[in-house]
């Protein structure tokens, strides 16, 4: 008898649940729904809704024109308030999904759906035929309501919520605080929009960012003028787009592969050809409005001409890999005649605010308005380092810290690679409309008793001279500089720069040219729209830097990283003559470039190990004599080197080029050694390559 009481309960209290749970749940009511019954309620809502969107959707002109026919499914939600929302719209056409939300942000609130005489959400899914057909649009409900109902369906439209907020991509680069890579060529299509006479543009501190430059150069309307017209989605992204390219309200990015694919001939050399294989990708990105992310992968393998193998392997660090690639970083052996080195450059960028701009990253960084830079380049391989950019009035000042590498045997411990640090300051000031002075100072330290990276010299406003003092003047190596523009014209800007490594006046008055006199300079023109040619730029520059300079007698304190130069690629004891042409047209560009230089080598042989001034990483006290110190003393070699370049921008949003090239490099020293030696080489190049960075083969 029990059990068929307790059977009984069960059967009731399971009938009373389900009539209850249908009686209780209610869907939302639509104006002029109000009057009817509760079981025909989603029938009038789903009327109502189809009648509104009828009343209030306009095709899009340029689909009517294209007479277009399809479908389109709309996921939207009625909150607990009644108000409408879209989740997600899946149409072919951007113009179909912005209609659709406008359509829906002209719905009425209305009563909400109820559970248990509570208000709750509910989700429908429509289906509509375009253009529009009453018989066969359709509105259904996508979820039940239940307690749990409001959590659980928000995290089932999430991920359609992700994917219905992308937008029709615009490169929001343009206006990012993203670096325009850096290449000289490149950089010289908007150098004269920076420099006209009037504009508070700071040229000098290099890779630029985009919203410094866009405020003078308007990339928008270059990329119109440069589009390639095309349906398909292939040509799209082989002419005119990155090749995935995402955007919404808070993010965007991109990603693009790398290529650097080159063959060519070298007549000096004793093998076949030159080559360089390298693959890559590149991402590039923004979280909001102020922080921006760059990374890019390359993995390569390469055969150059004859003298760029010779210097690559002098450049050897210590350990088994035969060779340091300039500019790139070490290289293993690849086959037998051939090397591999792969390399990665990223950075993270941010804006607090918008006179401050801070970076971190690993790449290169440039100090100067010329082909060459005295201060600070770009020629060694890249590094970590962090940036601080802060820019007001007629000011720009920009500290970068840096982490070098000393790769040679002899400062080798425990087998790594000895870690040095760099620290430097440049003020720039916009003295009047025409005329720039910058000013410069650098400090190199190592781990000396263990200090590590000093935070002294993390203040940002200091002289580097003091601290040196107060550290001990053998504790760091300060260097010194200072920077000129002038503008003439809009068209003809004249340029300078300034080393001192070391001073002494006294040897100066006494005219007997002393080694002490550690110092160089720069001077420069550029012409632009030359002789009346427009994005025609004629560059003339001159560099000349005195023996020693850069040098230091604790030897891990020159000024160079993983074996090369951080200024000038030829290091010290030099004068230089530099032309250069640069000329683009659409896509089409050429470039062309003379340097005519005299340096001073050393003997290193057994009767002569002197060092006479050129080689940075040797100690200044091995020097032959104090006083008669002369530009190109030691070997005197006279260097010639000329290049001529054209090809054609394939893709500019990944600045994909094809391009061939010849160079020319004369070498000719008075005296030869196993080191120095003459040479010729003629070298022709073809390729395609994304360009993103300067090769330096003029040493």
């Amino acid at each position: 008898m029990k059990r068929i009481i307790v059977l009984l309960l069960l059967i009731v209290q399971c009938n009373v649940f389900s009539q209850n749970q249908y009686f209780n749940e209610n869907h939302p009511v639509f104006p002029g729904c109000e009057s009817i019954s509760v079981d025909s309620l989603q029938a009038c809502f789903n009327s109502k809704v189809l009648d509104f969107i009828f009343e209030n959707f306009t095709m899009p002109q340029e689909l009517q024109d294209d007479g277009f026919k399809g479908e389109v499914s709309v996921l939207f939600e009625v909150d607990s308030v009644g108000q409408f929302k879209v989740v997600y719209v899946d149409a072919m056409y951007a113009e179909l999904k912005k209609e659709l939300r406008r359509v829906f942000l002209l719905f009425p609130k209305i009563k909400p759906a109820t559970y248990n005489g509570l208000p709750t959400f509910k989700q429908y899914a429509i289906s509509l035929s375009i253009p529009l057909n009453r018989k066969l649009d359709a509105v259904s409900s996508r979820s039940s309501t239940s307690p749990f109902s409001k959590l659980e369906r928000i995290a089932k439209s999430e991920f359609d919520s992700v994917q219905s907020s992308l937008q029709p991509f615009k490169n929001k680069a343009y206006t990012s605080q993203l670096n325009i890579p850096f290449t000289h060529s490149d950089y010289a299509r908007f150098d004269r929009s920076m420099n006209v006479i009037g504009s508070n543009s700071h040229t000098a501190s290099k890779p630029f960012m985009y919203d410094e430059v866009s405020k003078y150069y308007d990339f928008e309307v270059e990329k119109e003028t440069l589009l390639k017209e095309t349906n398909t989605w292939a040509g799209k992204k082989l002419w005119n787009e990155h090749l995935v390219q995402l955007q919404s309200d808070d993010y965007w990015f991109t990603i693009d592969p790398i290529f650097d694919l080159q063959v060519g001939k070298d007549t000096d050399a004793d093998f076949s050809s030159t080559y360089n294989n390298t693959r890559g990708f590149l991402v590039q990105g923004g979280l909001g409005e102020k922080f921006n992310f760059y990374a890019s992968v390359f993995e390569s393998q390469g055969r150059f001409a004859q003298y760029v193998n010779q210097y690559s392997e002098s450049l050897k660090a210590f350990g088994p890999d035969p060779a340091i690639i300039p500019g790139r970083g070490i290289a293993k052996r690849f086959k037998s005649n051939s090397y591999d080195y792969p390399v990665a450059e990223a950075y993270l960028s941010y804006s607090p605010v918008k006179f401050i701009n801070i970076q971190f990253g690993h790449g290169k960084n440039f100090i100067g308005d010329g082909y060459r830079s005295l201060l600070l380049s770009d020629v060694a391989s890249p590094h970590p380092f962090l940036k601080l950019n802060t820019k007001f009035w007629k000011i720009k000042y920009t500290n970068t810290w840096m982490w070098l590498k000393d790769v040679r045997p002899e400062v080798t411990e425990d087998g790594a690679f000895l870690t040095k640090y760099m620290a430097n300051h440049y003020l720039s000031w916009n003295v009047s409309k025409r005329l720039n002075i910058g000013l410069f100072e650098s400090v190199l330290w190592t781990n000396t008793n263990n200090r590590g990276f000093d935070v002294n010299y993390l203040n940002p406003i200091i002289f580097y001279r003091a601290i040196e003092f107060e550290t001990g003047q053998g504790a760091g190596n300060a260097i010194v500089g200072a920077s000129v523009k002038y503008k003439w014209s809009d068209e003809v800007n004249t340029y300078g720069q300034f080393i001192l490594d070391e001073f002494s006046l006294n040897d100066i008055k006494g005219g007997n040219k002393s080694w002490k006199n550690k110092f160089g300079y720069q001077l420069g023109v550029k012409y632009y729209n030359a002789f009346k040619v427009d994005n025609l730029l004629l560059q003339l520059e001159y560099n000349r830097v005195r023996p020693y300079t850069y040098s230091h007698n604790t030897i891990v304190l020159n000024y160079g990283h993983n074996n090369q130069s951080m200024a000038h690629l030829w290091g010290a004891n030099f004068s230089e003559m530099v032309l250069i042409g640069r000329y683009h047209y659409k896509r089409w560009f050429t470039n062309a470039k003379f340097i005519f230089g005299t340096r001073g080598m050393d003997f290193n042989n057994a009767t002569d190990n002197f060092s006479y001034g050129g080689d940075i990483f040797r100690n200044y006290n091995e020097r032959p004599y104090d006083t008669g110190v002369k530009v190109a003393q030691g070997i005197k070699t006279k260097t010639f080197y000329a290049n001529l370049q054209a090809g054609y921008v394939v893709n500019p949003a990944s600045n994909l080029k094809l391009f061939t090239d010849i160079s020319f490099r004369n070498f000719n020293p008075e005296a030869e050694t196993i080191t120095t030696f003459k040479n010729n080489t003629l070298w022709f190049n073809i390729g395609l390559r994304t360009d993103l960075f300067n090769w330096y083969f003029d040493f």
